[in-house]
């Protein structure tokens, strides 16, 4: 089995595009959420937050790569061009001779395509369909437009599982490259931030409605959490079989050991520990690690009802109520799709420097949620070389990531 290490990490996020500009905000202790005026159009919506990002403006990339892309392709396409560029690939052409692949995920296509089919489905005049429309919102747009863009001739593994769209395609490149199928994999998670997007979780009562303290939500394992912020975004990982990158003289910024990926198997919407805690354990097994070697674990840590419930119960099961916890979806919302691929990057640049954010907004840990090291207040200091991130989504759907520091 080959090792695989982390070479190249770039990403779109509400905090900044890069790791001193989010490190900075992430010191504040400040999220980047907001009241979302454009959703005033919008008559029985509760939840009018939002987690945008707000300076993203599209590249001057060539016309004809670009029609096929909405702005989840954007966001992806442009994360990857940054990964790719710190894994001093970008102007690489031995990447286009079908050694490096794409595992990349979102939970869904763009909206902007599925408003002008929706007004065909409702009036039969079809102004507004082109012959892309398909293309950007269909399910694995954001893989297919990263690989066209570079001109990558590898497999294509699309993963579009919600919330575990990102951590699911680190995971599937990890294999793909443990098992020699592939040298290189671009890897990651991408989401547009929409209206109809806060709606699937509105309608489940899942969203905060703090709509007029946006700094004060969402609060992972508060007791006074009141739901989840949408949020938008992408992060693209470079995995790189570990001979291949120490051969070229490549930054390896870190090496993944452990992946498991699993399922509930017993409702939609509704998760449970037991099978969250199952696919943790399988993580450490893949790493050959006993639960004592992780330092840090980024949870999930939506600030929903029974979501933040049963993952500390998952967590306190495995690692026990010793392990130094955080969840950053207090700074950035739940980024979706992306939410897997931008936790592991931010877990493994505060692994590297030894800092640890805390979670916002988290001043009372519920009494229902099983007791956890919770990083409040302020930053700690922790020296580890193991960290996990996981991840859960819809369907039941687990994931559980280990990436370990790589000399």
């Amino acid at each position: 089995m080959k090792r695989v290490v982390i070479t190249g990490i770039g990403g779109i996020t509400a905090l900044g595009h890069d790791w001193p500009t989010i490190a900075a905000r992430l010191r504040e202790g400040r999220n980047a959420v907001r009241r979302m005026p454009e959703w005033d159009y919008f008559d029985a919506l509760n939840g009018r937050l939002g987690c945008p990002v707000d300076d993203f403006k599209v590249p001057s990339w060539p016309r004809q790569k670009t029609r096929s892309m909405g702005r989840v392709s954007q966001l992806a396409v442009a994360a990857s061009e940054h990964a790719l560029r710190d894994a001093g690939l970008l102007d690489e052409v031995s990447i286009r001779d079908g050694r490096m692949g794409v595992a990349y995920g979102s939970s869904g296509g763009s909206v902007a395509p599925i408003r002008v089919i929706g007004r065909m489905l409702e009036t039969g005049s079809m102004q507004g369909v082109t012959a892309t429309s398909y293309i950007q919102m269909m399910a694995h747009t954001t893989a297919v437009n990263v690989g066209v863009f570079f001109g990558l001739q590898g497999r294509i593994i699309p993963t579009s599982s919600a919330c575990t769209s990102g951590s699911q395609a680190i995971g599937y490149g990890y294999e793909a490259i443990q098992q020699g199928k592939q040298t290189l994999m671009l890897c990651g998670g991408s989401e547009e931030l929409s209206g109809p997007g806060a709606a699937v979780f509105d309608t489940l009562f899942a969203t905060s409605t703090r709509n007029d303290e946006p700094q004060l939500t969402p609060r992972p394992f508060d007791r006074a959490r009141d739901g989840l912020v949408v949020g938008e975004g992408a992060v693209t990982l470079v995995l790189e079989e570990y001979e291949h990158a120490r051969a070229r003289g490549a930054t390896i910024h870190a090496e993944i050991v452990g992946f498991a990926c699993n399922s509930d198997g017993a409702h939609i919407t509704q998760p449970s520990a037991g099978t969250m805690a199952v696919a943790m354990r399988l993580a450490l097994a893949d790493a050959n690690l006993p639960p004592s070697a992780i330092g840090y674990v980024s949870a999930h840590g939506t600030a929903t009802d029974r979501g933040d419930v049963a993952e500390s119960h998952a967590t306190h099961d495995v690692l026990g109520p010793q392990v130094p916890v955080s969840a950053m979806k207090s700074y950035v919302g739940h980024t979706l799709g992306a939410c897997g691929a931008l936790e592991s990057w931010w877990a493994i640049e505060m692994m590297r420097a030894g800092r640890f954010a805390p979670t916002l907004n988290l001043d009372q840990p519920d009494p229902d949620c099983a007791e956890l090291d919770h990083i409040t207040g302020s930053e700690r200091t922790i020296a580890t070389d193991c960290v996990m991130n996981n991840n859960f989504a819809f369907g039941g759907i687990n994931t559980s990531l280990i990436f370990r520091a790589c000399d």
